[in-house]
Formats: C-alpha cells, structure tokens, sequence
C-alpha cells in the first residue's frame, strides 16, 4: 500500500469541482494509508480557490465553501510536512536543476525527502499527486512514481 503526498494541484480538486476532482476525492476517503503535503499548502489553496472566484473558474459560493471545508479538513486528513533547512536546499537544487517554480520546488522537496525516509525505514512507496505537469516530470526524473488526477476525468 503507498501513500501519497498531494501537491496544491491535486488536492485543489477536492474543493471545487474539475477535472480530476472525483478521483482526487475516492484516493483521500479511501487511502488505507498516509496524505502528505508541505506546510505552504495551506495558503496555496486558499489562494487558488479565491483567484478561481475573481476570475469565473468557480462561483464565490463554491469558493467560499471549499475554503470552509479545507480548512476543516486540513489538521485532520492530511500529514503536513513542515520547510526545514534541508527542504529548502534540496528545492534550490531542485529549482536549479530542472527549471521548477519556487513553490513547485518546495513541494518536490519535501516528497523527495519523505520518499527517500521512507524507503530508508522500509515503508510502502511514497506516490507524488500533481496536476502540474511542470512538477510531475521533474518528479519521474528524480525517481518519484506519480499520479496526475487529470488523467482521471
């Protein structure tokens, strides 16, 4: 059984409805494992879901809604994984490497982390959830196996 660290991409579609959302949504209530994210995740969604209001992706309703609902659920479901020192020099090299936002960066770093602590320990593969294909190629070079949600309308 793997667990699963979701980027801000992914876990996105489990507060507003697109493509990839009923996906994301069976993987949270029926992973029998870990759902891990970074610690930045928490203002990127509120971010994203408050942009997708101001510019039509979503009525303000349905924002406001799933602002309410993730911040719920964030103490609750999820593994929140914090911005050490370590992170943040491996997402440099990262950001370096392979042409990576900021952010994006930080996120791959912290699964890359988790993923190589967990391996160490002998636990189940850490799978990398991203919507952003600028992530989820950087991920499959540095060894990280990766689900993208919108390959599940």
């Amino acid at each position: 059984m793997a667990a699963y660290y979701l980027d801000t991409s992914a876990l996105a579609k489990r507060y507003v409805t697109e493509q990839g959302s009923e996906w994301v949504e069976t993987l949270i209530t029926t992973a029998e494992s870990d759902l891990d994210t970074g610690r930045l995740t928490a203002v990127e969604i509120v971010a994203a879901l408050a942009r997708k209001a101001r510019t039509g992706g979503t009525t303000p309703a349905e924002a406001i809604r799933g602002i309410q609902d993730f911040r719920y659920d964030w103490p609750r479901d999820y593994l929140i994984l914090e911005v050490t020192p370590g992170v943040t020099e491996r997402a440099m090299d990262l950001a370096q490497a392979h042409g990576l936002r900021g952010y994006d960066a930080v996120h791959l770093g912290a699964a890359l982390d988790l993923h190589e602590a967990r391996r160490e320990a002998g636990l189940p593969t850490l799978v990398f959830v991203s919507a952003d294909d600028d992530q989820c190629q950087p991920a499959l070079a540095e060894g990280l196996p990766v689900e993208d949600p919108n390959a599940h309308p």
